[in-house]
């Protein structure tokens, strides 16, 4: 069975085509800076174990235009892995946002996609762009079923100490005002793997997801208990546009006070935050080039983004009671030295010291990056959502 799978973020789209249940990866892909002038496309074919890489640098203006340009490559006569669409059997979408209406993997319908559509204000820069790949992948891939993954599904878990907010009652009850949680795909994903490497009964680990988005969970025993991010996924660590925690007194001082409209607000604290408000940059890679240039900006915004994930790294210490393994996952926490170094420094306190050295070196795959007498293991590992997505979506198929 070949699987399709669609993971949309806010200004990229991963994809793979995964042969199940064998979970041979036929090819991947990768569009970056979407938006951008300078968008990019990186194609990657395996055959007979050989790994046959295609990239092009393009302008990318939106998620449509992108997901277009991944179908073509899929059928091109030179570099094609499919004679046509039909040999889809399946389309695996990454959903951001389930709410409390979707707590697991689903068929995609129409009654589905308005379900999707009405949690659209929730997450504003995901869920659009989740529902765009469907429309576009009903079009392509017409014979193939078309299935959603929910990142929410997997914070389910959460008691409700955790996912309720000190406001009247009546807000969760007739409203479901709460916290969801998000990246749940990639935290269970990584989670699992922690548990596998860890070979104990009973494991407490703090998986730590960074790119564009940021989140960290608490896991126990496998089972989510609390999350960083809330009722949309702008709460928590500092990201690449979004500001995170923030005080709301803030908010209620750009409305009355400096009179800025509540629809601008929500742009400015979704788009033009986090380290983009912080530097002038959102992509860690720019802002690591700053920051080793001396630049100010920069440095404080590395700082501050390294300070509010020990933040958490504390505090979910203190609800797991405990600690076995914290997980660096994601485009910035696999690939980015600096941001480990800063978010685990002095805290030798809760067991947790790095290898400096382990640190620096730039190894692909799963990797113990702490010292040999760190009480806690500090573990690098790759994200496969898509992985994850597909055995989701092939699991379903054969119930």
């Amino acid at each position: 069975m070949n699987i399709f799978v669609i993971n949309s973020g806010s200004s990229s789209i991963k994809y793979q085509l995964i042969k199940m249940p064998e979970s041979g990866t036929i090819c991947s892909g990768l569009i970056e800076r979407i938006g951008s002038d300078a968008s990019t496309i990186i194609h990657k074919r395996f055959i007979n174990g050989e790994e046959i890489v295609s990239s092009e640098t393009l302008k990318i203006k939106d998620h449509a235009t992108g997901l277009k340009e991944v179908a073509q490559l899929l059928i091109d006569p030179s570099i094609g892995v499919i004679s046509n669409p039909n040999d889809i059997h399946a389309v695996g979408h990454r959903v951001v946002h389930g709410g409390e209406t979707f707590s697991d993997t689903q068929i995609i319908t129409e009654e589905v996609k308005e379900k999707i559509k009405k949690l659209f204000p929730l997450a504003p820069l995901h869920n659009p762009p989740n529902y765009l790949g469907i429309e576009v992948a009903e079009q392509i891939f017409s014979s193939a079923k078309q299935i959603a993954v929910f990142d929410t599904a997997f914070h389910q878990t959460m008691p409700a100490v955790a996912y309720r907010f000190a406001i009247p009652n009546e807000y969760y009850t007739e409203h479901r005002i709460r916290a969801y949680g998000f990246h749940g795909t990639s935290h269970k994903y990584v989670s699992e793997r922690a548990i596998e490497y860890l070979q104990k009964k009973e494991t407490k680990i703090i998986s730590i997801h960074l790119g564009n988005g940021c989140s960290m969970s608490a896991i126990l025993n496998g089972k989510c208990i609390d999350h960083s991010m809330g009722l949309g996924p702008m709460n928590g660590l500092i990201m690449g546009t979004r500001a995170g925690d923030i005080d709301q007194s803030v908010i209620f001082y750009l409305v009355n006070q400096l009179g800025y409209p509540i629809e601008e607000i929500n742009h400015v604290l979704n788009k033009k935050s986090g380290m983009l408000g912080l530097t002038g940059f959102s992509d860690m890679r720019d802002i690591t080039t700053r920051y080793n240039d001396g630049d100010l900006n920069a440095i404080l915004g590395y700082e501050m983004y390294a300070y509010h994930i020990k933040k958490y790294v504390g505090s979910f210490t203190a609800v797991l009671n405990g600690l076995d393994a914290i997980v660096f996952t994601g485009g910035v926490g696999e690939n980015d030295a600096l941001v480990r170094s800063l978010s685990t420094k002095n805290m030798s306190y809760l067991g947790i010291e790095l290898d400096e050295e382990k640190n620096k070196v730039r190894v692909k795959g799963f990797v113990e990056l702490n010292k040999e007498n760190s009480r806690v293991k500090i573990l690098k590992i790759p994200t496969n959502e898509e992985l994850e997505i597909a055995n989701q979506c092939y699991q379903l198929m054969q119930k």
